[in-house]
C-alpha cells in the first residue's frame, strides 16, 4: 500500500496539489489519498481524488498527532497538531509499520505540500 498524504492552503488549486504530488515521485504505485480530515471535504481534494481515481481518506487530528514526521512546520503543528499535515495524514492511513517512502515536499507556488508514504503488505 502507497499513500499520498497532503496537506494544502486553502487557495491552493488542482494544479498546486498535483505539481506537490509530482515533486514527491509522482502517483505510480499510489493507492489512497490522504489529508486532515478538516481539509478532506475541500473541495480541491475532493477534485484530486476524482481527477486521479483514488480514494480519499480524511485523518482525525488525534491519529495525526500520534504520527512522528521527518519535517516540522510549526503553521502545521498550530493547525493540525501534527509536525507535516502530509506525513502524517500518509502515515496514519498506511497504517503500523508504515514508514516515509518520500518526506514532504512542497509544489513550487508553495500553495500544497505531499508526502508519500508506504507499507509492504504483510
Amino acid at each position: 500500500m502507497r499513500v499520498a498524504g497532503f496537506g494544502f492552503r486553502s487557495a491552493a488549486t488542482l494544479d498546486s496539489l498535483l505539481a506537490a504530488l509530482a515533486a514527491a515521485g509522482g502517483v505510480a504505485g499510489v493507492t489512497h489519498l490522504a489529508t486532515g480530515a478538516e481539509k478532506a471535504g475541500a473541495p480541491v481534494a475532493m477534485a484530486l481524488a476524482r481527477h486521479l481515481g483514488l480514494p480519499l481518506i480524511p485523518v482525525p487530528r488525534g491519529l495525526l498527532t500520534l504520527q512522528g514526521t521527518v519535517t516540522c512546520s510549526l503553521r502545521s503543528v498550530e493547525t493540525t497538531g501534527a509536525g507535516s499535515l502530509a506525513e502524517a495524514s500518509a502515515l496514519a492511513v498506511a497504517g503500523p509499520g508504515a514508514r516515509l517512502f518520500r518526506p514532504r515536499v512542497a509544489s513550487p507556488d508553495g500553495m500544497a505540500t505531499a508526502a508519500l508514504a508506504e507499507r509492504s503488505p504483510s
